[in-house]
């Protein structure tokens, strides 16, 4: 059981007069954001308005690269070398951080987006040059990956950067602990009660309903709900809530004082 757990969510994925998400909406119920960072979504006004809106409200603020695939919203996979991989991630996570402290504020985490997070999941080569990317920015930055593997952990460990496990309160699970690929039946959650039952399962109970019914274990630090879900407001209040009234104690990750 997890008496503290981290909310965070995906936000900043605007693009020029394009808008995405319900950023403002979210903010009042979570603990982290994971800001886009131009590969996937967002641009540079994008991200300094999305910065500045965290700042205001004390949330940290991470990034969220992806592989450089804007048609496609990140979620395509792409082949891209570990040295692609690796200094993309840089230059993203350096640029977002350009942002933050030019605010006043700290780059908290790194966390990968959409394809480049699942492969990375499956694949140690790429875990380990996302993680090199994340030592490279130095400043005790945290990599942020699937909970429930392995090569993710081991990346991290292996690189000497801190790791924080993530488990999804908006995604169905496999029973290999995989997340459920989107377009398949079931694989997103779009009600704010399912995702709060689920939030509380992983938080309190560590565990997580595999879509065949299967339990699956999860030790997680942080939660993600995602701010391009349609119901994403209606979700993050009531995971919010459910997390509270089952004792579990929403706070930030990493050590506290000033964000």
């Amino acid at each position: 059981m997890a008496d503290i757990i981290d909310l965070n969510a995906d936000v900043g994925e605007s693009f020029g007069p394009w808008p995405m998400g319900s950023d403002a909406g979210l903010l009042p119920f979570v603990t982290s954001v994971n800001v886009a960072c131009g590969f996937h979504a967002g641009d540079p006004i994008a991200m300094d308005r999305t910065v500045s809106l965290a700042l205001e409200r004390g949330i940290r603020i991470g990034a969220h690269p992806s592989h450089l695939d804007l048609r496609g919203f990140g979620r395509r996979e792409i082949q891209a070398s570990p040295e692609e991989v690796e200094t993309d991630v840089l230059y993203q996570a350096g640029a977002l951080r350009a942002f933050v402290e030019s605010r006043g504020g700290r780059l908290w985490h790194v966390k990968p987006h959409g394809a480049l997070y699942n492969q990375a999941a499956k694949n140690e080569s790429l875990a380990r040059a996302i993680a090199r990317g994340v030592r490279r920015l130095g400043g005790g930055v945290t990599l942020v990956g699937l909970a429930t593997s392995p090569i993710f952990r081991d990346a991290a460990r292996i690189e000497g950067v801190p790791f924080a496990g993530e488990a999804f309160v908006d995604r169905a699970y496999e029973a290999d602990g995989t997340l459920a690929k989107r377009g398949t039946p079931g694989a997103l959650l779009d009600s704010g009660e399912a995702a709060a039952r689920q939030a509380v399962s992983i938080a309190r109970d560590g565990k997580v309903t595999a879509r065949d019914g299967s339990p699956v274990a999860v030790t997680a630090e942080t939660l993600c709900l995602h701010g391009d879900n349609r119901s994403a407001i209606e979700i993050a209040r009531a995971v919010r809530q459910a997390l509270e009234a089952a004792g579990v104690k929403v706070q930030a990750l990493g050590p506290h004082g000033p964000a």
